[in-house]
């Protein structure tokens, strides 16, 4: 059966898409004096979505987005962004220094401000220093170009060791076409029921409101909410998608969810690979289940249980974590129809040990990226979750985070 359309990858970001200008410019918000404050931004009013936290504790900057799209109809000519602070547990005045800010947006755009959408990143509590912020708008709007997607991408990182940008051209079978940009941040807090930590991802294929909702749902359920670093949720976590309509033969909705799905996947990847402290990828592929719910929340077990993720650090093909883990996920199983594989070495058969080359296991589980492969031998569904190692590093990081 023909394939209903192409995806090809491009090099390039969040810009990618005709239409979209951003920028990232130093306004003071880091102590190293790196790059911090960025914008993406359009020429008109394009369709808006957002994937919000599901956090209690919700940030500023993510109470003032959920407000703008509800007041403009899910309309915005920018999202602002920043790192060195989360503005989050700020109380009013994170809130008015949030609403400020975008006021100010809108200002240098000649928009309304419900039209500005915000994200921030950074040490939650500490309230962001609203004159620096606040001077550096003008100077961000004035920077903007169709360029300046790789500046924004750096200026949106904290503990990140690289800047995160994806971009694809999809074709249908009709000959339409569009483009899909994005760019995210995240290494740490990361095990989202929603996103990543901040995400914007661009389009110039015609959607409607509840349309992009939807589609950015079914993405984001299908990418970041399949990725864990280290099982913490954030306060700010975010995706906006910004859908212009430029396109001149665009292609089917199938076709478009599909380039925003393969960005979104390629930057939760690009997630992962970048965990604090993180030295190996990990692929937990579940199959046999009876639902993809089922498998989802088994793989998910697996690769949030910290035993395993040492496990992996050290390079130890034991399976019993893994099989352990299984046990404790939420969903009924059959220990005696329990498989697990560690690349293409099988290390446990119907729930109990296998004959295995040791050696060869520790190769697989010393390499970059790993696959484990879990069968529970019930059915026919499968779903694969993405996670990396526990290492020492990561205790480092965080143990000395706000110091």
């Amino acid at each position: 059966m023909a394939i209903p359309f192409e995806i090809a990858p491009l090099d390039d970001g969040v810009t990618a898409p005709w239409g979209f200008t951003a920028a990232g410019v130093t306004a003071g918000l880091k102590a190293s004096g790196r790059p911090d404050l960025a914008i993406v931004a359009t020429d008109t009013p394009v369709t808006a979505a957002a994937v919000l936290t599901t956090n209690q504790v919700k940030a500023a900057p993510v109470v003032v987005t959920a407000e703008h799209l509800a007041a403009s109809g899910g309309r915005a000519r920018a999202v602002l962004l920043n790192a060195g602070s989360a503005n989050a547990c700020t109380g009013l005045e994170g809130l008015a220094t949030a609403r400020e800010a975008c006021d100010l947006v809108a200002h240098h755009l000649g928009c309304d401000a419900h039209e500005v959408l915000i994200c921030s990143t950074g040490v939650i509590g500490v309230p962001i220093d609203r004159p620096a912020y606040l001077a550096g708008i003008p100077k961000v709007v004035a920077a903007a170009a169709p360029e300046g997607g790789a500046d924004a991408a750096e200026a949106i990182m904290t503990t990140d060791l690289v800047a995160k940008e994806a971009a694809v051209h999809v074709t249908d079978a009709e000959g339409g076409s569009a483009t899909v940009g994005g760019m995210c941040k995240g290494s740490g807090m990361i095990a989202p029921t929603m996103a990543t930590m901040l995400c914007v991802v661009t389009t110039d294929a015609p959607l409607e409101g509840e349309e992009a909702a939807a589609i950015l749902r079914r993405a984001t359920d299908r990418t970041f909410n399949r990725i864990s670093v280290d099982g913490v949720m954030s306060t700010n976590d975010t995706i906006v998608l910004l859908a212009s309509g430029t396109a001149v033969t665009p292609p089917d909705a199938d076709a478009v969810e599909a380039g925003i799905t393969a960005v979104l996947g390629d930057l939760a990847t690009q997630v992962v690979r970048d965990g604090e402290g993180a030295q190996r990828l990990v692929r937990i592929t579940v199959r046999g289940a009876l639902a993809e719910d089922d498998a989802l929340a088994v793989a998910r077990q697996v690769g949030t249980d910290d035993l395993v993720k040492t496990a992996v650090a050290g390079g130890d093909p034991n399976w019993g974590r893994i099989i352990a883990a299984v046990g404790a996920s939420p969903v009924l199983i059959d220990p005696g129809s329990v498989d697990i594989a560690v690349g293409d070495v099988t290390v446990c058969t119907g729930g109990m040990a296998a004959p295995f080359d040791r050696a060869a296991a520790e190769a697989v589980m010393a390499a970059d990226e790993v696959q484990v492969t879990i069968d529970l031998g019930l059915g026919d569904a499968e779903a694969t979750f993405l996670t990396c190692d526990l290492t020492h590093g990561y205790i480092t990081i965080n143990a000395e985070y706000t110091t």
